[in-house]
């Protein structure tokens, strides 16, 4: 199976970019509903709402929600464009449709995905309200899950450009984990189902983007929808879409996950799944926190009257400024920054730091500069 032709082929050309709220799918769920599969499930804090989405007449349930987080929009992407394939007619829709039913949830969180927030309308953070169901939304999550009565949870996230796969300088551009069930972390059948399945995920990303798949931190947390699922005995993977090298619009990385949902499927369907992987699993790079979106190498500062080379670093604020994500860039950090890395990085080579205030790079103030006067940076990036 050609996965590039298949993505090319079939990505849904309506949607792109970060900012990805219900106005924008509505003409999607309008034309997929030929047959009543689109279903309106309950309503947001703000009577917003929620949609869902079944097809597929197979014996294995597989229950896929996104956007749970309202910011995080890669997997809705890549999400619609699986269905592509799946309304596609060809032989492998087919069989995926004969082997499995599908009940998807594109944006759970309609309220944040409007606000370009991660917690909901107000302020909760629907990842940590699993037990609790404080909200209208978790409420929807749990009860079709209840109903559903899934085989297989698929937990749709993004993750900040800061993930590197380990330390190896490599961004994570896309992250798994098979929840904790427990407190000691231990693997049952279903953990050890989730765990086999994202051992032969990892197997295919590997051809395409090496060494850029991390493993996300499986410290127990019941109050997390994940943790809950793989508690309540069903097999659970987190998918976090992260970032790819210059890719801040997650065009790339939505094909990463697109390949990933793709492989899923083909794996479970052709049950092409080794027994016992959790070596493999392991081996995977743990997520790490070592990303900067700028790193600034050998820059000369005048530090309380004193000159020292060192180095600093800026991230970008991404900010919803009429109704497009403006990606902004503030200084964060100055220091050595060992073992810290870059997705741009500029060495000064001894150069001079001034901005139109002061010799010296102030946290939190926008990242636009000079080196010697006469390289001027602005949002973080060198102008010729």
């Amino acid at each position: 199976m050609n996965l590039e032709e298949l993505f090319n082929q079939h990505k849904e050309q309506s949607i792109q970019g970060r900012y990805l709220t219900l106005d924008h799918i509505q003409p999607l769920l309008d034309k997929l509903n030929t047959n009543n599969q689109i279903k309106i499930i309950g309503k947001s804090v703000l009577d917003k709402p929620i949609y869902s989405y079944e097809i597929g007449t197979g014996k294995t349930r597989i229950y896929l929600w996104s956007q749970m987080h309202g910011n995080e929009s890669t997997t809705t992407k890549a999400l619609f464009d699986f269905i592509n394939v799946l309304n596609s007619g060809s032989d492998f829709a087919k069989k995926m449709l004969e082997t499995f039913t599908f009940y998807a949830i594109p944006i759970l969180n309609p309220d944040g995905a409007a606000l370009y927030t991660r917690e909901n309308a107000n302020k909760i953070d629907l990842n940590r309200d699993s037990q609790n169901l404080t909200q209208p939304e978790s409420n929807v999550l749990r009860e079709a899950f209840e109903t559903f009565k899934p085989h297989y949870c698929f937990n749709l996230h993004d993750q900040r450009t800061i993930f590197g796969a380990g330390e190896t300088g490599k961004p994570a551009t896309v992250s798994f984990l098979a929840p904790s069930y427990n407190e000691e972390r231990d693997v049952n059948d279903n953990r050890l189902k989730a765990i086999n399945l994202i051992a032969g995920l990892n197997d295919v990303l590997q051809q395409y983007i090496p060494g850029q798949v991390g493993r996300f931190d499986d410290s127990f947390n019941i109050n997390c929808i994940g943790d809950t699922f793989q508690f309540l005995g069903v097999p659970t993977i987190l998918f976090e879409a992260g970032h790819f090298p210059s890719d801040y619009q997650r065009e790339i990385t939505r094909k990463f996950i697109f390949f990933s949902l793709i492989s899923s499927f083909k794996l479970l369907s052709e049950n092409d799944l080794v027994d016992n992987r959790i070596n493999d699993y392991l081996n995977i790079s743990q997520n790490k926190a070592v990303f900067y979106d700028f790193m600034y190498k050998n820059i000369k500062i005048n530090y309380d009257g004193i000159e020292i080379i060192t180095n600093f670093v800026a991230q970008y604020k991404e900010e919803l400024i009429e109704n497009e994500i403006q990606f902004n860039a503030y200084i964060v950090e100055v220091g050595e920054l060992e073992n810290y890395f870059g997705h741009f990085e500029y060495d000064g080579q001894g150069a001079s730091y001034s901005d139109d205030n002061t010799n010296f790079p102030k946290l939190n103030q926008k990242a636009d500069f000079y080196l010697n006067k006469n390289v001027k940076f602005v949002n973080g990036l060198a102008k010729s």
